[in-house]
């Protein structure tokens, strides 16, 4: 069970959340690095060092923005200052975003592929020479690497981009919005992927899950609703008290995700109290 540090809320606020988080037993907090609100990696190590236990999820670092040689000198520190505590994704990055920076590609799919393979023998502690489409190293190692390899997760939404997680990938993370029956499809395009590199070893699953609670909660996802374009938010969130969002995270449990982390909305009056929320009253309910 996880919840989100939305980034339309001031950095400052951060570590108030955190910490809230971290006393009430939250099991993850989960930051965003979308363009162009806050910086992932800055916010994760910040959380990290103001907090006790809690783990701390990025989701997701876009590769266009970055060598993958800084990706991987990040997550190496990252790892050796809070072993265990942390899990970070990546992924190709919403397109029109990396058309405002001028690093939109013309393959994102080819870039994900290159960016993955690399940083995982990196972050294995490999010197790593190869001559790809978008990734060139020459015999580049980490000083310092990681004492175990950390898990790679991949965020994912088309069927491409599903599969090649499932290859190359360790997990992959779900947007908010992805309904049960698109979860049960994406398990099995991912199942389709790790086939085809042979690979059997477990794959985790992260999915945000639009949420709201409080006297105001229908409004609030309502208007969430709206901003995101859905039809209907039946399927898409939940709002409420503690037992209808529980019910909500068992299902998309039931359909094939390890990882529920709960999306408030922007405009949660209590964003430290709907983390402790979460911990105290959702995640009993779940687990019991």
């Amino acid at each position: 069970m996880g919840a989100v540090f939305v980034p339309q809320l001031p950095p400052e606020r951060l570590r108030s959340v955190a910490q809230a988080a971290d006393q009430a037993g939250l099991d993850e907090l989960w930051l965003w690095e979308d363009c162009f609100l806050e910086s992932g990696i800055t916010a994760a190590v910040a959380a990290l060092a103001w907090t006790e236990r809690l783990t701390v999820g990025v989701g997701l670092l876009p590769v266009p923005l970055r060598n993958v040689a800084i990706t991987a000198m990040e997550l190496a520190t990252l790892h050796r200052l809070f072993p265990g505590r942390a899990r970070v994704g990546v992924g190709h990055g919403v397109q029109d975003w990396m058309g405002q920076v001028g690093a939109r590609v013309e393959s994102p799919m080819a870039l994900l592929r290159e960016h993955l393979t690399a940083l995982r023998a990196l972050l294995s502690g490999e010197r790593v020479t190869t001559q790809g489409r978008y990734v060139r190293l020459d015999g580049v190692a980490l000083d310092w690497p990681p004492a175990h390899r950390p898990e790679l997760l991949a965020g994912a939404t088309g069927d491409r981009t599903l599969r090649l997680t499932g290859e190359v990938a360790d997990g992959t993370i779900l947007t908010g919005g992805t309904t049960v029956e698109q979860v049960r499809r994406a398990r099995g395009l991912i199942d389709e992927g790790r086939a085809k590199a042979g690979r059997t070893e477990y794959h985790q699953v992260v999915v945000y899950l639009h949420a709201a609670t409080g006297p105001d909660a229908a409004a609030r996802l309502e208007a969430e609703r709206v901003r995101w374009g859905y039809d209907t938010m039946a399927g898409h969130g939940v709002a409420g008290g503690a037992e209808a969002v529980a019910e909500a995270v068992r299902t998309w449990a039931e359909a094939g995700v390890d990882t529920v982390v709960l999306q408030p909305t922007p405009d949660d009056p209590d964003p430290e109290g709907f983390v402790a929320f979460v911990a105290q009253e959702v995640t009993p309910l779940v687990r019991n």
